[in-house]
């Protein structure tokens, strides 16, 4: 394996208000130079698996603005500055689903896009729901959709759902739950 590239310097190269890119400037071990850029996470995100029962997942239908299109996914947010990763899980279903629950497990962490985007999101299960609505940031009232475990194919098949770590979070909860079933 090669060697990390060494860093010889960085800049900011744009600002927004939720987005920096930074620019890289790398040297290689091979003596290749190049200049990358990256858009800086902060303690990033969290998307959650909420399960109201052992064969049901609830689905947020809301508006995607990269696709201008309206997308059904898990919940999900951003983890605020001295959150706990399962306190941010907790807070994103009662804000866009109206659930709290009992039961939160981490099933791992993932990397959209690894290359240009430093940013993890974690997947949590969430187990045990029960109504707890709270005051969230969403422009408009997110349709909860209840969908049965079992007839995970036809939710791949449909083409509004087709965000990246909603699909991984599907398999890695179907594998979570199959494992601890046989473990059981």
């Amino acid at each position: 394996m090669a060697a990390k590239p060494r860093i010889l310097g960085r800049r900011l190269a744009a600002r927004t208000r939720i987005f920096r890119v930074e620019q890289i400037d790398l040297a290689f071990a091979n003596g290749n130079h190049r200049c990358f850029e990256r858009v800086l996470g902060g303690r990033g995100s969290v998307l959650v698996v909420p399960m109201p029962d052992p064969q049901t997942i609830l689905l947020a239908r809301e508006y995607a603005a990269g696709l201008d299109r309206y997308e059904l996914g898990f919940p999900k947010g951003i983890v605020e500055p001295e959150e706990d990763l399962l306190e941010a899980a907790g807070r994103e279903i009662r804000e866009e689903i109206g659930f709290g629950a009992r039961d939160l497990r981490l099933i791992r962490k993932v990397s959209p896009a690894p290359g240009y985007i430093q940013h993890e999101t974690h997947l949590v299960l969430a187990r045990g729901l029960y109504p707890d609505r709270a005051q969230g940031d969403e422009p408009e009232p997110i349709e909860v959709v209840p969908w049965r475990l079992d007839d995970s194919d036809a939710l791949l098949a449909r083409d509004d759902f087709t965000e990246a770590r909603s699909i991984a979070a599907l398999f890695l909860a179907r594998r979570f739950l199959e494992r601890e079933k046989a473990d059981a």
